[in-house]
């Protein structure tokens, strides 16, 4: 069962293949329902050893940036096997 973590927004890595699929429309959009609502679903990262990387929720985590939040909720997955 996953549990939910803190994690620090500054301590999360997205690969560079991820990032191209930001869409800032869709991430003011976001930020604005998590003001009114909070935010419901925790993105996904992995530990790679030395830092958290972006699994899943890059609009959440990038909305949440833009609110200045220092920390976002986590849940802690293992790496995918391809």
């Amino acid at each position: 069962m996953l549990r939910v973590q803190k994690v620090a927004v500054d301590e999360i890595y997205v690969p560079a293949a991820r990032r191209k699929t930001l869409h800032p429309e869709t991430v003011r959009h976001l930020a604005e329902n998590i003001v009114e609502n909070g935010m419901t679903t925790p993105i996904q990262v992995r530990h790679d050893g030395k830092r958290y990387v972006l699994v899943e929720g890059l609009h959440r985590l990038e909305a949440m940036k833009w609110l200045g939040e220092q920390a976002i909720d986590a849940y802690l997955v293992q790496a995918r096997k391809h």
